[in-house]
C-alpha cells in the first residue's frame, strides 16, 4: 500500500500542490497476474480492442494496458481520455494520428514508435496501410480503460 503525502509551496503568490506516492517500505506477498489471451471487444473508439491489464481483468488501481488493431484503411472515432495520459507503443504499422483542437495537428508513427498522448487531447489515429492492419499496446494511467473515453465531435 502507498501514502498518499501532498507537497504545497506558495510561488509569486501561487499555492501549487504536487501529489507524491511514497512507498511505505512494506514487502508485499501479492499475487502476480497473467490474462492470457484476451477476447476481442469493440471499443468505444469502433476498433478492436483486446482488454489486457485493467481493474477488472488484474485488480489494476491505477493503470490499464491493452491491445487495439486498426483494420487496413480504418481509423478511431475521434475521442480524447478524461482527465487520463495514454502510452503508445506501435508494433506494426503507419499510423497518422490527427489530434489537438479541431483535429487541425498531424503527426506520422511508424512500427517502434513510442507516442505520449496527454490528457484532454482529442485525437484520431488512422492505418495508413490499404492492405496490412496496424498494431499497437496501449497503456494509460486508468484501470477501467473504456470509461473515461469521450468522443470528440470537430465543429463545422
Amino acid at each position: 500500500m502507498r501514502n498518499l503525502s501532498i507537497i504545497s509551496m506558495t510561488v509569486t503568490g501561487l499555492i501549487l500542490s504536487l501529489s507524491v506516492f511514497a512507498g511505505d517500505g512494506q514487502i508485499s506477498d501479492a499475487e502476480v497476474v497473467t490474462v492470457k489471451s484476451p477476447v476481442e471487444i469493440q471499443s468505444v473508439q469502433k476498433l478492436p480492442y483486446y482488454v489486457g491489464i485493467s481493474g477488472e481483468t488484474a485488480g489494476s488501481k491505477s493503470l490499464s494496458m491493452n491491445m487495439v488493431v486498426i483494420p487496413p484503411g480504418g481509423q478511431a472515432e475521434a475521442h480524447y481520455h478524461d482527465g487520463f495520459e495514454s502510452a503508445v507503443y506501435l508494433i506494426q504499422g503507419r499510423v497518422e494520428m490527427r489530434y489537438g483542437v479541431g483535429l487541425a495537428k498531424t503527426v506520422v508513427n511508424e512500427t517502434g514508435d513510442f507516442v505520449f498522448i496527454p490528457p484532454n487531447v482529442p485525437h484520431q489515429p488512422r492505418n495508413l496501410s490499404d492492405t496490412e492492419p496496424a498494431i499497437a499496446i496501449v497503456s494509460r494511467n486508468d484501470p477501467n480503460e473504456q470509461e473515461s473515453v469521450v468522443p470528440y465531435h470537430v465543429k463545422q
